[in-house]
């Protein structure tokens, strides 16, 4: 409706995402397991190359906003170049998806509207809500996976589907 505020999303249901985010990410995983070694480290000519760069990439942008919430400094190592192989990715990957659920099982609803400040590696500084790191840490992940998901089609592999719809109808 115009000049109407849509409804604030609550805790519950960033967990919800982050859920599905998590059960994307194990889809994205298991369909790149599959994969011939030269197609997952196969430069796509993408942002990060192809299937193994922006996993890692995923992986490691997932670990920062992670950082961020928790007040630690960046990872030392930037868009995860320092994982060299599949195992890696997922490896690191859990790490930070079990560190995560420990910080969101105790987050109260009253912190979504707090702020921290944010400075990019590209430069600048940005104060944003919890609410606002939440949603895009989430739209951040499934633009990516569904790159993933190009990726695989485009290297002659039958790709899975991360569609939210499908998690909802009990795919997880």
């Amino acid at each position: 409706m115009p000049g109407k505020s849509p409804p604030l999303a609550d805790v519950d249901e960033f967990l919800e995402l982050f859920d599905y985010n998590a059960w994307a990410n194990r889809t994205i995983f298991d369909a790149a397991g599959q994969l011939p070694v030269d197609h997952y480290f196969r430069d796509l000519q993408s942002s990060y190359g192809g299937v193994h760069g922006t996993l890692a990439h995923i992986v490691w942008a997932e670990q920062l906003w992670l950082h961020r919430w928790l007040g630690h400094p960046n990872p030392t190592v930037p868009q995860g170049i320092d994982l060299r192989a599949l195992g890696d990715v997922r490896e690191r990957w859990e790490a930070v998806e079990a560190a995560r659920r420990t910080f969101l099982a105790t987050f109260p609803p009253s912190r979504l509207a707090e702020t921290r400040l944010v400075k990019p590696s590209s430069g600048g500084e940005y104060v944003h809500t919890y609410r606002q790191m939440f949603r895009h840490f989430i739209n951040h992940s499934s633009y990516h996976s569904g790159q993933i998901v190009a990726f695989l089609r485009q290297l002659g592999h039958k790709p899975p589907s991360t569609d939210l719809i499908l998690y909802y109808r009990g795919a997880r």
